[in-house]
């Protein structure tokens, strides 16, 4: 599977220790598109895949959660060019409560530029 949907495809949820989604949570990743195509038309911008799927030692080894969901590549940390964290944290959360997007998890972390977001499908939201 190459093309996931319009904008995105497989290879950019890849983990960036070159290890490839597996086969099992690529409906996840399909899910995740689905919702970051819908942020793409709202914001009107290209949507960059900082992060995605993550194995067990590369989520350890950059500190991520232990119950991490880009474990099962539910989640994207998510870069768009002309809008801040917050902001597109902001359209999210406009877009969760109308029923466009997935609930799920909303972060945004100190001195970076992007927000992760994930498909958790129950609230969670962070600031670190």
């Amino acid at each position: 599977m190459t093309g996931v949907t319009a904008h995105f495809k497989m290879s950019e949820f890849n983990c960036k220790d070159g290890t490839a989604v597996p086969p099992e949570y690529e409906g996840n990743v399909v899910a995740l598109c689905l919702a970051l195509e819908q942020l793409r038309a709202e914001l009107g911008e290209p949507v960059t895949i900082v992060s995605g799927y993550r194995t067990a030692e590369y989520n350890a080894r950059v500190g991520g959660a232990v119950k991490s969901q880009h474990l099962t590549a539910k989640a994207a940390d998510v870069r768009l060019p002309n809008w801040s964290p917050a902001d597109v944290a902001a359209c999210l959360e406009s877009m969760i409560a109308a029923g466009v997007v997935p609930q799920g998890g909303i972060g945004i972390y100190a001195a970076s530029d992007f927000v992760h977001y994930d498909i958790r499908l129950t609230r969670a939201r962070w600031t670190g």
